[in-house]
């Protein structure tokens, strides 16, 4: 369960970056940008486990690849302030040429938790 929500969050900070002015269903975003479900999760396991140990330091970087789909990228730490830290995520869907960059923040909750937020 834990897990889904991660993902979805991670999702919905896509939806955020990549359509700010228009509503669109998140199964839409996912599939414009070439990316699958799986890909996301494959996307959450990376970023939960580069903050697995605390906060990292800033630009530390973690590759990821969905044998599955193809589909690859990278995550960057690209800010610690506060207890939140800011990472750049680089991903090329599979059958792509362009890589796509996505910004995401995660905040550490009174529970010692990172939490996505806007």
């Amino acid at each position: 369960m834990k897990a889904w929500i991660s993902s979805t969050l991670v999702a919905v900070a896509v939806l955020g970056a990549a359509v700010a002015s228009q509503a669109k269903p998140l199964s839409r975003i996912i599939a414009e940008m070439g990316l699958s479900p799986e890909d996301f999760n494959v996307v959450n396991v990376t970023a939960d486990a580069m903050l697995a140990g605390g906060a990292p330091q800033v630009g530390t970087e973690s590759t990821w690849a969905n044998e599955a789909t193809g589909s690859m990228g990278t995550i960057r730490v690209r800010e610690v302030r506060d207890n939140c830290v800011h990472l750049q995520h680089f991903i090329q869907p599979e059958g792509s040429d362009q890589t796509r960059e996505v910004r995401t923040r995660r905040c550490r909750d009174a529970s010692g938790n990172w939490i996505l937020t806007p």
